[in-house]
């Protein structure tokens, strides 16, 4: 059996011919510090990189899903048999067919393989079809019978929880609805999956001015472009490999093994070409799915997602409802806030637990708050699961805390900006956990660097305006009548890493060899590349270490150590942490080798542009030669091969305590802030944002144009919540699983960006760095929001914003 993908090299030379100098002083080898072309760019430019859906073998069958069409139901009876009885079928299965653990889960093992007896959300797999042809696949799926039992879905996160509710409109507490409470436990163990409580200072402080809202967020999709898919071949030991498209291989495997009843050793993941994560890619999708099959008929089997699919086949983010009360004194200090927030963890646990942690250690925002009292909730309801999403936890709560900020700003009559700066975190400020923030936290310089950016121009006010300007764009709804502008800011931070006593580790194999005569380096580590380009970064540590162009990055795999999710804002930080450990052991060992070739002691032994370099002999203690090429790798190395693996853990958090939620809970906080501009067509509520500018501190820009990157794409996704994102969701069935009806924002939604990235390093971090994947997700919707606000002059408690919020109709 063959498998067949397109070209996924992943070896760079160096970036441009350099001269001798350059190459003494390591410049322009793409090292830390600069942006060398990535390896996989060229691929992707021309259509010839192996995303998981292009993956292929001669002889492959395909698998697809048969889905529960209830959020909320018994299954009385399965009958297969029509579905067997297909021509060109190989294996129809049901949970009877799990020979291991019939419940997975990323961190609670709660969501059945397959449904046993009841169905908890719209989309749940119930059966599996094989067959020699994917639509063939298709309609035997259709022929399976399923006798259902619907029950009433459970579909209110407070309510599922047995809480008051609340009613914005009518500012009142409404009853709590009578539910079947037999069926509303959706779970042995109840509905809730997690309550944090952080409580810090005096419990009953007392404010000169207090403001209180209520609000709401939708759920958002991580909208990959990139199905989830992959290929599972049965191996001749009794085990399989899977090429899938993933974000951690280690914890897929793990789940994996339990289903299937089979050790590590027998299940190997290899990672396919990944379109897009954002997060919804941690959860398990087709995995063991298509490695039942492929045991079950001893064939290659692939799985391949259709959009719609998607929507139910992976987590989102989850929706949040908010009540916050601030309260400050008459110049603007911070006195308490007070929050209770309720997440909607759908159907199953996914990574609610660790949600509800950052949602609730994080709820206040980047500021300085002496007394804290907040409450958050994760709920299990009948919706669809809801999980992992750039931002994870922080997004929700910023929207909430800087619209409390913008209202408490407007009570006391002062500038927002101002306001921000007064109570704006910094280095050995206390965190709501109590933890003390002991790097650099520069909230008043990101927002002040913000405000001092450029305005875009007034918008034209004669019949010159390009209709592309205008909300609405070439819809011709108006010429500028009725088009009113507002400005926003906003500026939110988020941990980096995994978190509350979390062992958070990575492992990496550096492998030094010569290659046709030329010094190569083969790094090893099962770090996934999902798009951030992780794979370039680890290029650019081994060259900086090791002063070697020829780096070749290793497939993505399990025969290598965890490098945990390519989520947290963590891999640069974290997996490149192990790189640069393992760099460091394979130097030592080549820099000793060097010293007993030569017999006699060289000062500053290190590694440049191929060569081994010092700064001439020692004698009698001092050095009588400046800087000199000691060896070539080449000649060092011969045909030796040194390699070294290494398993790098930044320093441990802790667990907060239950009570009051205190403790060092996180490793590092990365900062953002941004500065919205938008039109506002207040007749028809249409909304044109005219710029979106942000100021992130980085801790150091090991890839800059990489940083610039990440920046922009992850302020798209903010604002696309901000106004247009949602999976709507009605009694518990999706309304909009397309990208039809699930709007996003395209490249004339996106508006020009100045963005000013700084780099105070943290002494705790490889390099100084911060992640950056994340923070400019949280900040960019509540500015956007902010400046609607601004410019219509409503509350707006609610994303995304939609025109008849702006309207009143």
């Amino acid at each position: 059996m063959t498998l067949t993908t397109m070209t996924t090299a992943m070896t760079t030379a160096p970036a441009r011919p350099k001269t001798d100098t350059q190459r003494r002083a390591g410049v322009g080898q793409g090292g830390v510090g600069d942006s060398p072309p990535r390896p996989d760019s060229n691929f992707k430019a021309l259509g010839e990189f192996a995303y998981g859906s292009d993956l292929w073998m001669d002889d492959m069958i395909w698998g697809v899903t048969l889905r529960s069409p209830h959020p909320y139901a018994r299954i009385r009876s399965i009958d297969i048999g029509p579905a067997l009885a297909t021509a060109g079928v190989s294996a129809v299965l049901t949970y009877e067919d799990v020979p291991g653990e019939k419940l997975y889960g990323l961190e609670v093992s709660d969501q059945p393989v397959l449904a046993i007896d009841v169905v908890r959300y719209q989309g749940e797999p119930v059966a599996l079809v094989a067959a020699n042809n994917p639509d063939v696949a298709r309609q035997a799926a259709k022929k399976i019978r399923v006798d259902y039992e619907v029950y009433e879905p459970v579909t209110d996160p407070i309510e599922a929880l047995g809480h008051p509710g609340w009613d914005r409109t009518q500012g009142t507490t409404p009853p709590v609805r009578e539910l079947n409470r037999e069926r509303a436990h959706l779970h042995p163990e109840g509905n809730l999956v997690r309550h944090l409580k952080i409580r810090k200072g005096d419990p009953m402080p007392v404010a000169d001015v207090v403001v209180v809202g209520e609000y709401e967020v939708g759920m958002q999709d991580q909208a990959f472009l990139g199905p989830e898919s992959g290929l599972a071949v049965p191996a001749e030991d009794g085990g399989v490999e899977l090429y899938v498209a993933t974000q951690w291989l280690h914890s897929d495997q793990r789940q994996m093994c339990a289903a299937l009843g089979l050790p590590p050793e027998k299940v190997r993941l290899t990672l396919a070409g990944v379109g897009g994560a954002f997060g919804g890619r941690e959860d398990l999708s087709m995995h063991i799915h298509a490695c039942l099959l492929a045991l079950h008929t001893g064939k290659p089997v692939k799985m391949v997602y259709n959009r719609e699919e998607s929507f139910f086949g992976h987590v989102h983010r989850h929706p949040a409802r908010m009540r916050y009360e601030h309260g400050a004194t008459r110049d603007g200090t911070l006195v308490h806030v007070k929050a209770t927030i309720y997440l909607d963890g759908g159907a199953y646990a996914s990574s609610t637990e660790a949600v509800v942690g950052n949602a609730g250690t994080m709820g206040v925002g980047p500021y300085v708050v002496p007394n804290v009292q907040l409450d958050c909730f994760g709920s299990y309801t009948n919706n669809p699961p809801c999980g992992a999403m750039r931002g994870f936890g922080t997004v929700q709560v910023a929207f909430a805390y800087e619209a409390q900020m913008d209202q408490l700003a407007v009570e006391l009559g002062m500038d927002p900006v101002e306001l921000r700066c007064r109570n704006a975190m910094s280095e050995g400020a206390q965190a709501a956990t109590g933890q003390v923030v002991d790097s650099a936290a520069p909230v008043e310089e990101l927002l002040r660097r913000v405000q001092a950016m450029p305005m875009p121009p007034e918008r034209s006010t004669d019949d010159s305006t390009d209709l592309r300007d205008l909300p609405g764009g070439v819809s011709n709804v108006t010429h500028g009548e009725g088009v009113v502008r507002g400005v926003g800011y906003a500026v939110s931070y988020k941990n980096v890493g995994f978190s509350e006593g979390f062992d958070d580790y990575s492992t990496a194999r550096v492998r030094l060899e010569v290659v046709n005569g030329e010094p190569t380096v083969t790094v090893h580590t099962a770090a996934v590349e999902v798009g951030q380009g992780e794979v370039t970064v680890e290029q650019q540590i081994c060259r900086t270490e090791l002063g070697v162009d020829r780096v070749v990055v290793h497939s993505k795999d399990t025969m290598v150590g965890s490098a945990g999710s390519s989520s947290a804002s963590r891999q640069t930080y974290v997996t490149g942490g192990a790189v640069k450990a393992a760099c460091e052991k394979v130097r030592d060992v080549v820099l000793e080798m060097t010293q007993r070739q030569l017999g006699h002691p060289i000062a500053n032994l290190r590694l440049e542009g191929g060569d081994v370099v010092g700064d001439g002999e020692v004698s009698d203690g001092e050095v009588v030669d400046g800087e000199v090429v000691v060896a070539t790798l080449v000649d060092v190395l011969g045909d030796r091969v040194v390699e070294e693996t290494v398993q790098w853990r930044h320093r441990p958090t802790q667990a907060v305590d239950p009570e009051t939620g205190q403790g060092f809970a996180h490793v590092q906080y990365a900062f953002s802030a941004h500065r919205a501009v938008v039109d506002v067509d207040v007749e028809l509520g249409l909304v044109k944002v005219v710029a979106l500018d942000c100021a992130q501190e980085v801790g150091k820009a090991i890839n800059p144009q990489a940083v610039v990157g990440q920046i922009q794409g992850g302020s798209a996704q903010g604002l696309g919540l901000a106004i247009m994102e949602e999976i709507i969701v009605k009694d518990g069935v999706i309304r909009n699983p397309s990208f039809t009806d699930y709007l996003l924002p395209t490249i004339l939604d996106m508006p020009p960006m100045q963005i000013a990235v700084l780099e105070h390093a943290d002494p705790h971090a490889p390099y100084g760095l911060r992640g950056v994947g994340e923070p400019p997700t949280i900040s960019s919707g509540p500015a956007v929001a902010s400046a609607i606000r601004q410019a219509v002059g409503k509350p707006l408690p609610r994303v995304p914003i939609r025109p008849e919020h702006i309207t009143g109709t």
